[in-house]
């Protein structure tokens, strides 16, 4: 036994080789004279730096205690260079003499990981590959997002599923229009919802973040926002909405889950969400803004260069291509259609062909929509600049296009010379118990064959302009929700009869593949026939996950918090792929697909695509790319990185230096 508590000749502290908040080479650590080591950290007293710095250091170990300095200062060095990497250190001082009482790696912020992990490289310490195997590739998620200042005064108000990541504060509103009102009036908002539709987008574009009182990791406000970069909080149990009176109730809750008080937020005011930890503040928070320096670029190249799998990104837009791009995603795997349909020009022609009476009428609106469609293609094809893009033909049941609010079904009467009446039957007639087993997806195809047909048009116009000018184009055509090869063979048809009609009629050719999304478990138990009529299969494990578990994508989120609390699921399968139920389908589907096709083209494009571990499987697997949201491509690539290296070090490989 030691005791630093036995006069002004001892003291103790705690000190790291490195600062573990920014990573820097300084040594640094706080100290108390006369104490033992619960004193510092116990916080009953104010301890004093270990190293002489600015106005502290007059009170610093290294002027009041030097000797003891200097050898703590050297076992440090020594220590970190033995283990190759930081470390935290435990000391005390005894009557003069220092007592090391334990040393243990580091725990370090995401900013300090990636610094000290490519410093140590250059100090000859580590290799590159191991550099890349030291930093979490989940953690790195917050370099990319603003988060909340540590420091800041703030009161939690509720806790929601922490949906998309980033910070940021604005005044209430409650629908979508609003949102974009004040917003183009230079107004920070939070858009707050019950839970968002595909009509919100305009909405969820111009807010700082958006929070749902219901929905889990995979609603619609979480994929989008995601993918939009903006912080989200969805599932807010304790939070009602009230759009009538435009204001949302919260029950707080005390640590020991006890209700404490009510209270109301109302359309105007302020409030701030952290998407990294699902947590809910009243009033405005100070947010620190996200800085990638040049060692995280260092980083992310040695990762790139050990790793083998792709990374590709969910883009719906070319600034979602742009983004994506700019974060090194090499092509999309994952573009949804259904998100360009609901400008003010287009939704109008959607609602046309959805109220049409026959074909003919919906060949009619279809036309109108041509133009837009096109327009899309060649703005994603020319961002992505002859990097492979895939694109999901229409996959929603066709009742998210029209409105549901009386307001709106009046306005839209008026703006279409349509009845009410008419309206609201069709509403009724589009209804569906369960639209996510509903008619939706190729379903759709096989109803109204019109409407594939268009798109697989506006997709060939689009890269024949594209190769027109001179760039490489690689359209990938993907058919959602299949469940038998003949769905597979009557959409093939669709898209070769399209195919011969617009690529004849240029008089040139331009190579495109044709797939279909795993996303039910009968699809990926008859892979083998699948693949007979597919040339690639995406995973869609968001709708996997739901079908194989019974789990509702949106509904979960109220019970699965207490099913992973509880020990009954290891992690939420919406976050984190359920390697035993889910991840053995995918496995199979795998065997099957390439038993069939052996050059079956193999990738991800669920919201696992950015989940280290599940990437992990992924690779396992040996999917040639896995696709996530664009901001979450350099979590991917770190991740993907890192699943390489360590296959090849369970199989004998080496690092490089």
């Amino acid at each position: 036994m030691v005791f630093g508590n036995l006069g002004e000749t001892s003291a103790t502290g705690v000190a790291f080789t490195r600062d573990p908040s920014t990573g820097e080479k300084l040594f640094y650590g706080e100290w108390l004279p006369n104490a033992q080591g619960e004193d510092v950290v116990a916080g009953i007293r104010t301890p004093q730096p270990i190293r002489a710095a600015g106005h502290d250091q007059d009170s610093s170990l290294e002027k009041q205690m030097p000797e003891a300095y200097r050898e703590l200062d050297r076992i440090a060095t020594t220590l970190e260079r033995h283990f190759r990497d930081m470390q935290d250190l435990e000391f005390t001082i005894q009557g003069g003499k220092l007592y090391m009482l334990q040393c243990r790696t580091a725990k370090r912020a995401a900013r300090a990981a990636v610094r000290v992990a490519v410093d140590m490289v250059k100090e000859g310490l580590i290799t590159k590959d191991e550099a890349v195997l030291r930093v979490d590739a989940g953690g790195i998620d917050q370099l990319l997002h603003p988060t909340l200042d540590p420091n800041a005064k703030k009161r939690l108000l509720a806790r929601g599923l922490p949906a998309s990541p980033g910070a940021a504060s604005g005044h209430v509103v409650f629908s979508a229009d609003e949102a974009e009102r004040r917003a183009g009036q230079g107004k920070p908002v939070i858009l707050v919802r019950m839970e968002t539709s595909p009509e919100d987008i305009h909405g969820m574009k111009a807010a700082r973040g958006v929070l749902t009182a219901r929905g889990g990791m995979t609603s619609h406000a979480a994929v989008v926002a995601r993918g939009m970069g903006k912080p989200c909080v969805a599932g807010v149990s304790a939070a009602a909405v009230n759009y009538e009176a435009q204001t949302m109730t919260i029950t707080v809750y005390d640590e020991a889950g006890r209700a404490t008080e009510n209270v109301t937020i109302k359309k105007g005011d302020v409030i701030t969400l952290d998407g990294g930890s699902g947590h809910l503040y009243e009033g405005a928070v100070p947010t620190v803004n996200a800085a990638l320096s040049g060692e995280f670029g260092e980083l992310m190249s040695w990762a790139d260069a050990s790793r083998t799998m792709k990374v590709r990104a969910n883009a719906d837009t070319p600034l979602d291509a742009r983004t994506a791009r700019a974060f090194g995603a090499e092509g999309i795997g994952l573009c949804r259609t259904e998100h360009m349909f609901f400008e003010e020009e287009r939704i109008e022609a959607m609602r046309e062909m959805i109220l049409a009476d026959d074909s003919r009428g919906r060949a009619a609106a279809l036309a109108k929509l041509l133009p837009f469609q096109r327009e899309d293609f060649v703005g994603i094809f020319r961002e992505m600049r002859g990097l492979p893009v895939t694109i999901r033909l229409l996959d929603p049941p066709l009742h998210e296009f029209l409105p549901t609010e009386p307001k709106q079904i009046e306005h839209l009467s008026r703006t279409m010379g349509v009845p009410v009446q008419k309206l609201v039957q069709r509403t009724r007639d589009l209804h569906e118990y369960n639209p996510m087993l509903g008619h939706r997806g190729c379903r759709l195809a096989i109803t109204y064959p019109e409407i594939y047909a268009m798109q697989v048009r506006a997709i060939l116009e689009a890269a024949l302009q594209l190769a027109g000018e001179g760039a490489q184009v690689h359209p990938e055509i993907m058919i959602p929700l299949a469940m038998t090869r003949a769905e597979l063979e009557r959409t093939r048809a669709i898209v070769d009869r399209v195919a011969g009609e617009v690529l004849d009629a240029a008089g040139k050719q331009v190579p495109f593949s044709f797939g279909t999304m795993i996303e039910l478990p009968r699809a990926a138990l008859l892979a083998g026939e699948l693949a007979q009529a597919a040339e690639f299969f995406s995973f869609g494990t968001n709708d996997l996950t739901q079908a194989t578990m019974g789990l509702s994508r949106d509904d979960a989120g109220k019970f699965l918090p207490a099913y992973v609390e509880g020990g009954l699921l290891p992690r939420d399968p919406f976050v984190s792929l359920d390697l035993e139920g889910v991840g053995a389908l995918v496995a199979l589907a795998v065997e099957r697909g390439r038993r069939a096709r052996p050059d079956l083209k193999l990738g991800i494009c669920g919201e696992h695509g950015g989940d280290p571990a599940s990437i992990q499987f992924f690779h396992k697997l040996g999917l040639a790319y896995v696709s996530c949201s664009p901001f979450r491509v350099p979590v991917a690539r770190l991740a993907a990185a890192q699943a390489g290296l360590r296959a090849r070090g369970e199989s004998g490989g080496h690092g490089t230096a």
